[in-house]
């Protein structure tokens, strides 16, 4: 069973998914503030979070920031905060999906579960698909020149798709369908946050001398254009 960290103050709805998510199959704590929240999220170890903005203690931000700190645990953000600000604000904060209020119930459990699908291993044998890059599915991470590079599941199958597709543009509409499934109401702002989080680890990673190997192309998408050199030589 689906283990669901819901972090939510306003008890009558948390009641409410909580009966929601449980018919749908999964285990549901909940968490009234930001600090109770990190404290099961240490002790309980969930599958994902649901995560109010609107906090007492901490607020969602600041739970989310040190979330991501610890885990790629998928973070679906569920407010009242619907301005177009706050959702880019949570997608560069490292969440990996924005549900504004109010919400229909089949679309959260939709997203629900397209971020649990995601988080699960693709089943893609590690391979080393570049001079430079070898992908370590099991683990969710890769090595770029040999340094390991910890990625969220959304990132590492943001990379596998373009290195995949070498050298050809990944529009943005593919990156969305095959990377976050296509959900209903996800902006393409998503897959330029991602974009930027990939390419600041590998050059983290890569140190000076590593080049900017995904290129974006204007009004189209990206493209994986190779290390360009052998690491080996």
């Amino acid at each position: 069973m689906t283990r669901i960290l819901l972090v939510e103050d306003d008890a009558d709805l948390a009641t409410a998914l909580r009966a929601l998510l449980g018919r749908a199959g999964h285990e549901v704590l909940h968490a009234p503030d930001g600090r109770e929240a990190l404290r099961r999220l240490f002790a309980d170890r969930p599958d994902l979070m649901v995560l109010d903005i609107g906090l007492p203690e901490l607020d969602g931000w600041q739970v989310l920031e040190r979330t991501r700190d610890l885990t790629d645990l998928p973070v679906l953000l569920l407010t009242a905060r619907g301005a177009e600000a706050d959702r880019v604000r949570g997608l560069r904060a490292g969440a990996d999906d924005y549900l504004p209020k109010p919400f229909g119930q089949e679309e959260l459990l939709a997203r629900i579960e397209a971020l649990l699908r995601r988080s699960r291993p693709a089943g893609w044998a590690a391979d080393r698909l570049d001079t430079a890059l070898h992908l370590v599915p099991e683990r969710r991470t890769a090595l770029w020149h040999g340094v390991e590079v910890r990625l969220s599941d959304i990132e590492y199958r943001l990379i596998q798709t373009l290195v995949r597709n070498r050298g050809r543009v990944v529009t943005t509409d593919q990156l969305l369908v095959q990377v976050w499934d296509g959900p209903a109401g996800v902006g393409r702002e998503r897959v330029k946050f991602a974009v930027l989080r990939v390419r600041r680890k590998l050059q983290q990673a890569g140190g000076r001398d590593s080049h900017d190997v995904i290129e974006a192309v204007r009004g189209l998408g990206y493209r994986y254009r190779g290390e360009g050199r052998n690491p080996t030589t």
